[in-house]
């Protein structure tokens, strides 16, 4: 057993709050312009405000979260490759690479035993 082994519970419903609170501030960011600025409206942030508070709270987190990593990916390709560099740290989608492998990692996990999936007897 690893030194925090006995709360992977409770570290991996934290990891599934942040990365679904980073991944919708983008798409609120854009959809409610009038307090930040101006961005166009997309597919993209209005997948972001629906599937970031879906994993935010663990409900059909395995569907939410495995299409916030197809987005990431897609994002990744169409936004930052383009820069210049398929290299993260050149191209700046670090964050972008980390999401779609961190909501791919949920895709295959679950909501966890926080969640509302695991209420309704859907994760564990």
């Amino acid at each position: 057993m690893t030194f925090l082994g006995k709360y992977s519970d409770a570290t991996y419903a934290l990891m599934r709050v942040v990365f679904a609170f980073l991944f919708m501030s983008h798409g609120i960011q854009r959809v409610f312009a009038g307090i930040w600025p101006i961005m166009p409206i997309n597919v993209a942030n209005v997948l972001e405000c629906v599937l970031g508070p879906l994993i935010f709270v663990g409900f059909l987190t395995p569907i939410a979260a495995f299409i916030a990593s197809g987005e990431m990916a897609f994002a990744y390709f169409y936004a930052h490759v383009p820069r210049g560099s398929i290299i993260p740290l050149n191209n700046m989608g670090e964050i972008t690479v980390a999401l779609c492998f961190g909501f791919l990692y949920i895709a295959s996990r679950g909501g966890g035993r926080y969640s509302i999936d695991a209420l309704m007897g859907k994760n564990r």
